[in-house]
């Protein structure tokens, strides 16, 4: 391996479905790839053209990987200002519709050839691992990162059965971060053994605690609303008036993103918020719902379609609402800062990063609320600094990231033990082998399990998922499963 550093990014979703796991780390690996001291691949998911039309908006649809390859770069090419150099690889993937959620087929570690198997970034690597199925990432790549996005314990508190739900789900993230995500690469049978670190990122304290994690915000916002607020300061500075509009809330229209808590507490103090305005923009299951418990309010609370956050429509407001307590990071209450509004938001651990900026204004109670609501109204935003942007960057994001992950030090620089013979290796690392032996059995068990339909379809998989079905080969040129099977039982 050379001392260039060779990182894939797997993630859990791809454009055009705007979700977190398809935007982020498509900015990650652009950012990653931007000084080009470093190789990178994003690999996303592939789906068949029933599931496409299931998950993408608007009816759009790809005939193959190439056609979405260049709708994804023509994307992230009208966003930032150079053009990212990094590869992208496909895995074979199947919608769920019971879990509303994209999960991987077959084992998705074979779309990185193991002569570049360097650094792997599992963005989401509880929800890429629930049902894994192939070869061990940490026997694969020499590191493995996971970033945490999604706050899962959360959502399925909301749903039926919920609280032994999430019990059973919060032990399964453990379990399978545990086993997936690097501690130690290799045992004492062989020559050396690295350090442990640091190999789980939580984007903030919502998520569940993991083994080996470490929380810290690895995101940034698109270039373009950095530049909205840079025109939002310059109009304040000239002594102009930069926004027009009072309040809104933006997100996919689902009662656990928030509609619920902010409809809640338009209701309880309609009375001390006479003359508040709020638009709501967003489509999803729980649309009809939201609109109907709105027009319900005496306050004018309109509610419109989703769009994109950029679009200009959304400049001239001066206020964002986001009483969401489910969400890891809010890229939208990012955004908003960014294009330099002020920001009523839930005194909550997926807010604390956003607490360093003056516009960003949190609250513990509904009466808290109220005021902050009321005086952000009748004052202007605070001007951004040059280094509050800076923070905001994905630039910024994509040094904490470097740093978080431990990935800022050249190969050949890795601290590493040597040893001599497995006689005179110390008690720490006799204690490690023990600890490495257990993690094996606890990979073989889950193998073993994941490994058969019946514990697969019982635990949620979508059915016959263990291998690619012959559309998704042929679309992505892959050996059918057969195949793979006799050339595996011929090469043992």
């Amino acid at each position: 391996m050379s001392t260039r550093r060779h990182l894939a990014v797997f993630t859990t979703a791809s454009l055009p479905w705007m979700t977190g796991t398809a935007i982020n780390p498509l900015f990650r690996a652009a950012y990653l790839a931007k000084d080009g001291d470093r190789e990178v691949t994003l690999v996303i998911p592939w789906l068949s053209l029933r599931d496409q039309e299931l998950v993408y908006p608007n009816k759009i649809v790809f005939g193959s990987p190439l056609e979405l390859e260049a709708y994804v770069r023509r994307w992230i090419e009208e966003r930032i200002s150079f053009r990212p150099s990094f590869s992208i690889k496909f895995y074979p993937a199947k919608f769920s519709k019971e879990l509303r959620s994209i999960l991987p087929v077959g084992d998705i570690t074979e779309c990185i050839p193991d002569e570049v198997a360097d650094v792997a970034v599992l963005e989401e690597p509880e929800h890429l691992n629930w049902y894994h199925h192939g070869r061990k990432w940490k026997n694969k790549f020499r590191r493995v990162i996971g970033v945490v996005h999604t706050n899962y314990i959360a959502y399925v508190k909301r749903e039926k059965n919920g609280q032994a739900i999430a019990c059973f789900m919060k032990y399964m993230n453990t379990w399978v971060t545990r086993i997936y995500c690097h501690k130690v690469t290799s045992t004492p049978y062989i020559t050396t053994v690295k350090i442990p670190r640091i190999m789980i990122i939580r984007l903030s304290g919502a998520t569940q605690d993991l083994p080996r994690s470490v929380v810290c915000n690895v995101h940034g916002v698109n270039p373009k609303f950095l530049e909205v607020g840079k025109l939002k300061l310059k109009q304040l500075r000239n002594g102009e008036i930069a926004f027009t509009k009072g309040a809104y809330y933006i997100g996919k229209m689902v009662w656990s993103k928030g509609y619920r808590e902010l409809l809640d507490l338009l209701s309880k103090y309609q009375s001390k918020l006479v003359g508040l305005e709020v638009d709501l923009y967003g489509s999803g299951e729980d649309s009809d719902e939201v609109r109907k418990s709105a027009e319900l309010l005496g306050l004018a609370v309109k509610v419109h379609p989703g769009r994109d956050h950029a679009d200009p429509l959304f400049h001239d407001y001066k206020v964002f609402i986001n009483p969401s307590t489910t969400d890891v990071v809010c890229t939208t209450t990012a955004e908003a800062l960014a294009m330099g509004k002020i920001v009523i938001c839930a005194n909550h651990p997926s807010n604390e990063f956003f607490k360093q900026f003056p516009n960003c204004r949190t609250y513990d109670s509904g009466e808290e609320f109220v005021q902050l609501t009321l005086d952000a109204l009748a004052e202007q935003p605070a001007p951004l600094t040059d280094m509050q942007s800076h923070d905001l960057s994905w630039e910024a994001a994509t040094e904490r990231f470097m740093e978080a992950a431990e990935l800022n030090l050249p190969i050949s620089a890795e601290p590493r033990i040597h040893q001599t013979s497995k006689a005179s290796l110390p008690a720490f690392m006799r204690t490690r082998k023990l600890k490495q032996s257990l993690e094996d059995a606890s990979v073989y068990l889950h193998q073993a399990l994941s490994g058969l339909e019946v514990t697969r379809r019982a635990f949620g998989a979508v059915p016959k998922t263990l291998q690619p079905d012959e559309q998704l080969c042929n679309d992505l040129g892959l050996a059918p499963a057969k195949k793979k099977r006799l050339k595996l039982k011929l090469m043992t």
